[in-house]
């Protein structure tokens, strides 16, 4: 699904991203951890197509993504960290609303099959401003649903949310995954991130400092590897 090779991303003489490659095939997820201004966001928004690299190459489920941006486009969902939803919206509205600017199906039966998949097809009609995070969060994936992404990108998907839309939110990946979709998980919850990934990759000044198997490291292993590899800096 992801064939990225030697990426870079600089600003000036800053190197935001330092020459980053990795593979991801369909029903695999990567756990992406790294300290503050390591460079996780932009990595996030080049396997986007929302920022174009420096230097490299990155192709997405097939499809060039430098020379065929909109073509990789159709396959990504990207979830950035806050909930980006309209408050005074209801649920459905938001939807329809996203749809519309995306020039898709806004059909009702299509709308409401995707508040059912994330499990808000009962508060459809409410205002998001009665939501809790956590379901705000999920009405961000109906909306990568609807486009029928196969790659999703999130950006500390588990960032202000209570135990119980954690384990929803890890339920939902691993269901992903199940049925052959490919994610990217930046995070600094090193459980959630484990629980959900069966890699885990740590970036650190732009660099992939680390890329192993989820099943070889355990939880007090990784936290060892990535206070080594970073300098103990705070995920």
């Amino acid at each position: 699904m992801i064939l990225a090779r030697e990426l870079r991303k600089t600003y000036g003489s800053n190197r935001v991203i330092d020459g980053v490659s990795f593979e991801l095939g369909a029903g695999q997820c990567l756990a992406l951890l790294g300290p503050n201004g390591a460079g996780k966001t932009t990595l996030l928004r080049i396997l986007a197509t929302l920022l174009r690299p420096t230097a490299g190459a990155l192709t997405i489920g097939g499809a060039d993504a430098l020379r065929e941006p909109e073509r990789a486009r159709a396959l990504i969902g990207m979830v950035a960290h806050g909930s980006y939803v309209y408050e005074d919206l209801t649920a459905r509205e938001n939807l329809r609303f996203w749809e519309t600017l995306r020039g898709g199906d806004t059909g009702a039966g299509r709308l409401t099959a995707a508040l059912a998949q994330v499990e808000l097809d009962g508060v459809a009609d409410e205002r998001v401003r009665t939501f809790s995070a956590g379901m705000k969060r999920r009405l961000g994936l109906a909306r990568v649903l609807l486009g029928q992404a196969r790659l999703l990108l999130l950006d500390e998907p588990f960032t202000g949310l209570d135990r119980r839309a954690r384990k929803w939110v890890g339920e939902f990946l691993l269901g992903f995954r199940a049925a052959g979709g490919a994610a990217v998980v930046a995070t600094h919850s090193f459980g959630a991130g484990l629980g959900v990934a069966d890699r885990v990759a740590i970036l650190g000044s732009g660099r992939l400092l680390m890329d192993r198997p989820a099943a070889d490291l355990a939880p007090e292993e990784l936290q060892r590897l990535y206070e080594s590899l970073t300098d103990g800096a705070d995920a």
